[in-house]
């Protein structure tokens, strides 16, 4: 799991005794993604994590709104690694069971309340002060109204970046996150800050 948290004025506050975080400020260097197809990537919160495990059959209803179906497609569901097989069809406004994987951990997702369509662009860089390496996220002006009042009500909950159904990162939200300038950190070398950079931006 990936943490963040906000620093609203300087970048440096937003990874001082934090595993990962978030600052209220981007810098330009690094590589640059620019959305340019918004329709692929979807937030979503985070309803249930659940551990890496077989699959138990064929998780058949991926989007009920029933909590015990829910869990019987996440018990069922197979995460190994490569494309979803729902691809991207999933309906933004119902439930979703995806998953990891790369990591093979299963999640119950809420309905969406942001798309790729509410980012500009994405930029992956090493960090000067701890030498790893972010992701910094950009949003249009009504993405980061939408992002500030969600993070605002959800700290201490984890929120799902999901690419053609399939879960990229589920970073927990340490405090609002306010600006419009988002940085993600964690335990990433900068080939993989580049993958999900690009990845976020659609691919």
């Amino acid at each position: 799991m990936r943490k963040l948290c906000v620093a609203v004025t300087v970048v440096l506050l937003g990874v001082t005794g934090c595993q990962g975080g978030v600052s209220g400020q981007a810098e330009p260097e690094g590589d640059s993604f620019v959305v340019k197809d918004g329709s692929r990537l979807r937030f979503r919160p985070v309803l249930t994590e659940l551990p890496p495990g077989p699959p138990t059959g064929s998780a058949a209803n991926r989007q009920s709104t029933d909590p015990a179906e829910q869990q019987a497609a996440a018990a069922a569901l197979d995460c190994s690694p490569g494309p979803d097989p729902l691809d991207g069809r999933d309906d933004p406004a119902l439930p979703l069971v995806g998953c990891d994987r790369v990591q093979g951990t299963k999640y119950v997702l809420g309905p969406a309340f942001l798309t790729g369509a509410d980012i500009s662009q994405a930029i992956a860089r090493l960090d000067q002060q701890s030498g790893g390496a972010i992701i910094g996220l950009s949003f249009t002006d009504a993405g980061a109204r939408t992002w500030s009042d969600w993070t605002a009500a959800n700290v201490g909950k984890q929120v799902a970046m999901v690419l053609k159904s399939r879960v990229l990162t589920a970073p927990t939200i340490q405090s609002a996150i306010t600006g419009g300038e988002t940085q993600i950190t964690g335990k990433f070398t900068l080939p993989e800050a580049r993958q999900l950079a690009r990845d976020i931006a659609g691919g």
